[in-house]
């Protein structure tokens, strides 16, 4: 999908909004907040716990201008009808990777599907960097221009602010351990995949929701995230035998405090809530060794 310029405008302002999940890092609907538009908020579908295309149809208005598709976990979500509904609709879409560095849609990288994509190098990413950072991807050469211009003040030359910016550089320590550390990324996702491989070889059977690998995708398992109704239990099973585990995320943002005020523009985020009931995420990181996979599956099979 490319945005229609002459139709459209390359910024949102309030009374915009942008359809975003409920289940995502707060960051997502944080960023959308900071423009002055407004977050919808959809469903998800529980496979990729990606963006539900049907949800993201029905919520589509005359204010529309952008959709989020997140790719949580490290499974790229369910694109091509979320890029129809946006040519139809004339809507920006704007890819979240920050948890699928290297993750593959029908054999193209995710982040190369929507008009433009974030990435983030926060360090436990697949890609991290030593400290906070990021970047952002686009084939648009607009985009490419304005995004330029916002992270450093809004300059073109030296002092002079064409726009509003801000300080969002990446600095050049940063950007060298990513240079460096950006040469691995396929090594580390691939040893990423066989640890997952292990997992569901030997949870298989064993009474969880274990994940999927969509056949139109490549998961890079940022997270290998398991569902269970007794999840609490299972956790607290798992850290008395001294195997740590996060949940992401425990709290779906229509159900967060400080945006309660979205619950009256959202239709059922039902899936969503389950999710954040239901969701753990194992341990998994290239280093992990095989005789810990096994270790951690022993005990969850213990406690079903």
């Amino acid at each position: 999908m490319r945005f229609n310029w002459r139709c459209g405008r390359a910024a949102l302002a309030r009374g915009d909004e942008v359809i975003a999940p409920s289940q995502t890092a707060v960051a997502t609907i944080a960023a959308i907040e900071m423009t002055g538009a407004s977050p919808v908020l959809v469903d998800i579908e529980l496979e990729r716990f990606g963006l539900d295309p049907g949800a993201v149809a029905a919520a589509v208005t005359a204010r529309t201008r952008a959709v989020i598709p997140v790719h949580l976990y490290g499974c790229p979500a369910d694109l091509n009808p979320i890029l129809q509904i946006a040519r139809e609709k004339n809507i920006f879409v704007i890819e979240d990777c920050s948890q699928a560095h290297g993750a593959l849609y029908h054999g193209r990288k995710v982040g190369a599907w929507g008009d433009i994509a974030a990435f983030s190098f926060y360090p436990t990413k697949n890609l991290g960097a030593f400290g906070d950072g990021g970047a952002v991807t686009t084939n648009n050469a607009d985009l490419a221009g304005k995004v330029r211009l916002l992270r450093q003040y809004g300059w073109k030359e030296r002092y002079v602010s064409q726009v509003k910016g801000m300080n969002s550089r990446l600095d050049e320590l940063q950007a060298a351990i990513l240079r460096v550390k950006l040469r691995r990324l396929d090594e580390w996702n691939a040893r990423r995949r066989e640890l997952a491989s292990l997992y569901l070889d030997l949870l298989h059977g064993a009474g969880l929701i274990l994940p999927s690998q969509p056949v139109d995708s490549e998961h890079v398992f940022h997270q290998f995230v398991i569902r269970h109704p007794r999840r609490d239990a299972l956790q607290a099973h798992l850290l008395a035998q001294g195997i740590h585990t996060l949940v992401h995320y425990p709290v779906p943002v229509h159900l967060q405090p400080a945006y309660a005020n979205l619950n009256s523009m959202v239709g059922s985020l039902s899936k969503s809530e389950r999710a954040a009931r239901e969701a753990l995420s194992l341990p998994l990181y290239p280093e992990m060794m095989e005789e810990q996979v096994r270790r951690v599956s022993w005990v969850i099979r213990e406690f079903m």
